[in-house]
C-alpha cells in the first residue's frame, strides 16, 4: 500500500513509521511538490499515484473524498486520523491497515483512527 501524508499531517507519525518499517511506501505532499494546493487537487495526485491519504483534516477531505466517489472519479482511500490519538496507536494502526490490506481495498472509503 502506498501513502501520502497530508501537508500538516504529524511527521512524529511519519517518523516512526519509517522508523518501525523502513519499506513503507510514504512520501508527504511537501516532498512531491504539492504544498499549498487544495483539497482536490491533493486527492487528485493521490488517485494518479494510488496513494492513500493519511490527514488530520476531517472538517474538509472527507467532502472533496466523497464528491470524487460520487463522480465515478478514482479515489484510493483516505485514513483520517485524530490529533488527540496516541502516537504510537496511530503507528500500530497503520501498520496493520498495511499489513492486512490488499491492493485496492480502500478504494472509496474514509478510515477513521485510532481503530
Amino acid at each position: 500500500m502506498k501513502l501520502l501524508a497530508d501537508e500538516n499531517f504529524d511527521n512524529t507519525i511519519v517518523r516512526g513509521l519509517l522508523r518501525r518499517r523502513s519499506s513503507i511506501d510514504i512520501v508527504r505532499v511537501q516532498d512531491v511538490g504539492l504544498s499549498g494546493e487544495d483539497d482536490p487537487t491533493i486527492l487528485a495526485w493521490a488517485a494518479q499515484e494510488g496513494r492513500v491519504l493519511l490527514t488530520h483534516d476531517v472538517a474538509t477531505i472527507t467532502r472533496f473524498a466523497y464528491d470524487r466517489v460520487e463522480q465515478g472519479l478514482p479515489m484510493p482511500g483516505v485514513i483520517e486520523v485524530s490529533t488527540s490519538a496516541q502516537v504510537g496507536q496511530v503507528i500500530d494502526d497503520v501498520l496493520i491497515v498495511v499489513d492486512c490490506s490488499s491492493e485496492g481495498e480502500l478504494e472509496g472509503q474514509i478510515q477513521y483512527f485510532p481503530l
